[in-house]
């Protein structure tokens, strides 16, 4: 995908206060990320300029051209950035939504998991959704260790490249597993959070 002269890799769709956290963090290591809402990105891009140079307001169809795409929009509004595409094989969906729904209406299903399910094709992780977004903004390279952030996928090779990508961000990342076993920890359940939620851990540097 490229804007301009720039070939971008990243996007994250919705630019509330946890895109904003994700933009920092990749402006912080000098990554290209595009960044899109509901909002045209003439109005976005006042802001992305003032996060730094690597963040690039586009239009959503834009930045769903980018082959990994962190989901950073109210939960609610998940199917409507799927139906934006006819196709979603290929790319890789980090999920940093959390839901406070009752699991009633999500056919009982984990919020993640039900969210998979308009992604047909992706390959779906969850990550970089249990810390409030001030503390994800901040940089996690604190005294020699590194912020963690829990992965969970049910495909176990989809998790390394996103692995990779938060360790190129400055975070420690952990699989968590699956996301009807580990993946819970991190999960919003209804209005129950999972024992891993708001949990600020930090991991030193091997």
């Amino acid at each position: 995908m490229k804007i301009g002269n720039m070939t971008m890799s990243y996007a994250i769709i919705g630019f509330g206060r946890i895109g904003q956290a994700l933009a920092h963090a990749f402006a912080r290591k000098n990554i290209t990320v595009a960044v899109a809402s509901c909002q045209s990105p003439e109005v976005l891009a006042p802001l992305a300029q003032e996060i730094g140079p690597t963040v690039v307001a586009s239009s959503l169809q834009n930045a769903l051209q980018a082959e990994t795409i962190i989901l950073a929009v109210p939960f609610e509004r998940h199917g409507e950035v799927a139906k934006s595409l006819p196709n979603w094989e290929g790319k890789t969906v980090i999920d940093a939504m959390n839901s406070l729904a009752p699991l009633g209406e999500m056919d009982g299903l984990l919020s993640s998991v039900y969210a998979m399910k308009a992604f047909a094709g992706a390959r779906f992780v969850k990550g970089f959704n249990h810390l409030i977004a001030a503390t994800l903004a901040t940089d996690p390279c604190v005294e020699g260790s590194h912020r963690v952030v829990f992965l969970s996928s049910d495909e176990e090779d989809a998790i390394a490249p996103v692995a990779t990508l938060a360790k190129n961000l400055g975070f420690a990342p952990i699989n968590l597993g699956k996301l009807n076993e580990g993946g819970a920890l991190v999960h919003a359940r209804g209005r129950i959070w999972g024992p891993l939620i708001f949990q600020d851990v930090f991991k030193k540097k091997q």
